[in-house]
């Protein structure tokens, strides 16, 4: 969560609810949204780390609130972020290696293994096509839905030619 909170602040100073209601706002209810207990540990460490500064703002018969914009070296670690490519394919993949050292235990069937992993998959489709239907007005938020399918419909081709390789 750091990056996205960095980016949010690049943008404006915020306060902490502020930076939860952009992740909202931009990412939709398809995004693991964190909790605002999340957000503010994340700001403490950032700030501890330099990356961040906050300063509080007092407010007439309410507590203050601590407004938190970027530094330069928040904006250089963001940079950074930006510039670093996203890693790639799983290789470690934990239904892999259940599938794979599952024979030889008599705890785990391969067959059962995958046709539980595929019903996974197709429960959290079901669930992603929901959620597209009631998040037509977001674009973000369709984009992430359509990769999140995509890569849902990926790893079920992949489910299938394991089943024909290994059983």
């Amino acid at each position: 969560m750091r990056p996205q909170l960095l980016a949010l602040l690049a943008r404006a100073p915020a306060y902490g609810y502020e930076l939860k209601q952009g992740l909202e706002q931009t990412f939709g209810p398809a995004y693991p949204q964190p909790n605002i207990g999340q957000i503010y540990v994340t700001l403490g460490r950032l700030e501890k780390g330099g990356l961040i500064r906050g300063q509080e703002v007092a407010q007439d018969g309410r507590p203050d609130k601590k407004v938190y914009e970027i530094t330069e070296e928040g904006i250089q670690e963001l940079a950074e972020w930006f510039a670093a490519p996203t890693e790639g394919p799983r290789v470690r993949d934990e239904f892999f290696m259940k599938l794979v050292l599952a024979p030889g235990t008599e705890l785990a069937d391969q067959l059962t293994l995958i046709n539980n992993q595929r019903r996974h998959c197709l429960t959290m489709m079901r669930g992603l096509n929901r959620l597209a239907a009631e998040e037509q007005g977001n674009r973000v938020s369709q984009l992430l839905i359509e990769g999140a399918v995509l890569h849902l419909q990926a790893d079920l081709d992949w489910l299938e030619r394991c089943q024909e390789e290994l059983t």
